[in-house]
Formats: C-alpha cells, structure tokens, sequence
C-alpha cells in the first residue's frame, strides 16, 4: 500500500489545502465555477443575472480571483462597448466534478442539517 505524505496544515504559504479552498472556497466562486460548468462562455451581465444576489464590485473581485489562479480565462473583444466573455479553463473543468459531487451532497443531506441546526438553536 502506498504510504500518504502528511500535509502541514499550519503552515498557510505551503499548505495547498488551505491555499486552494482559501481562494475558490467561499460560496461566490463556487456559484460561479457551476454556473459558468452549466451554461459554458458567459458575458458579466449574463453572470450577474444568473447569481442574482452577489453584487457587481463581488463578482468583479470573484472573476479576478478565479481568473489570477488560472480557472477562469476572460476574453475581450476590441469592440465599441467592449465585450468581455468570461469561460471555465482546463484547469477549472477538472474541478467541477468535485464541486458537483460537494453540491450533490449538500442537495441530498440539507433536510438533515437544517433539522440539526433548528434543534441546536433550541
């Protein structure tokens, strides 16, 4: 059996874990990754219509999170307004099985933790 290499959790710099979920793991780039996964090229108005309750300076700041760790490719068109269409790179669509499996998950058990949560308020 293959022995597993310890990660250093405490160590912020180096742990890939925590450098990953720190970047795409708040609930705006996750919309986006699944959107984008679900209707393919998109322009900022179609994003923004489509994830209604994220503000524009929010989704702004997501695309070029997600666009700085090379899961978003934005493309501009020299056009008269300018046209900018935003996709999911390679990289990001070998991502988006594990978020659906994460979205799965959360679809099939939500009943249960919104039982849990309304009895530990109690």
């Amino acid at each position: 059996m293959e022995e597993k290499t310890l990660i250093d959790y405490s160590n912020v710099e180096d742990c890939p874990v925590r450098q990953v979920l720190n970047r795409f793991g708040d609930k705006w780039s996750t919309l986006v990754i699944l959107v984008l996964a679900e209707k393919g090229v998109l322009r900022f108005n179609e994003l923004s219509k489509t994830i209604e309750d994220v503000s524009q300076k929010m989704l702004t700041t997501t695309l070029r999170t997600l666009e700085a760790d090379g899961l978003v490719h934005r493309k501009v068109y020299p056009e008269v307004p300018p046209r900018v269409e935003y996709k999911l790179t390679p990289l990001a669509e070998t991502l988006v099985p594990h978020i659906q499996r994460l979205t799965d998950w959360a679809n099939e058990n939500f009943d249960e933790i919104k039982h849990a949560r309304k009895a530990y308020a109690k």
